[in-house]
């Protein structure tokens, strides 16, 4: 018979990967200083404005996606209806952002991981619907964090 896992131990590595990920280097994936945050830090309004190419995003666009996509899986770790959503509103509306949209922005995501964060410690109950939302936070906030990367090395 297969050792269930310590719930200890998931929720050490969840929370070292979900810090690593928005907020600072734990040595788990990422290197010193491309945190989330840390690369957001980085980037001007006019910056975030420019997509790479025409077929692509701005910048604001990717983080107001990643804002849309917690707000949503916070609904369902807490259990609540989240109905239909439209994923391709904020591509599609998102675009040029001012200085003072830039930062609301940000301050919108830090906000938004600073709840989610304080669920997710919160959790006494890890059924699949709670690792998985964690997991889907992380996994789908670094692949877009990749994005974002990627696109900063064409855009300067």
């Amino acid at each position: 018979m297969p050792n269930p896992i310590d719930p200890k131990k998931f929720t050490n590595n969840l929370f070292a990967v979900l810090e690593e990920t928005f907020e600072n280097h734990h040595g788990v994936y990422l290197d010193k200083g491309t945190s989330l945050f840390e690369t957001l830090a980085t980037i001007t309004a006019e910056e975030a404005s420019r997509p790479v190419s025409a077929h692509c995003a701005s910048l604001a666009a990717q983080v107001s996606h990643v804002v849309f996509y917690m707000e949503v899986l916070e609904k369902a770790i807490k259990d609540v209806e989240v109905g239909k959503v439209d994923w391709d509103d904020i591509w599609s509306r998102v675009e040029v952002v001012t200085a003072e949209e830039w930062a609301i922005t940000n301050h919108q995501l830090k906000d938004t991981y600073q709840r989610i964060s304080a669920l997710l410690y919160g959790v006494e109950n890890w059924d699949d619907d709670r690792i998985g939302g964690a997991m889907a936070i992380v996994i789908h906030t670094a692949y877009h964090l990749g994005e974002i990367r990627q696109a900063l090395c064409t855009l300067r």
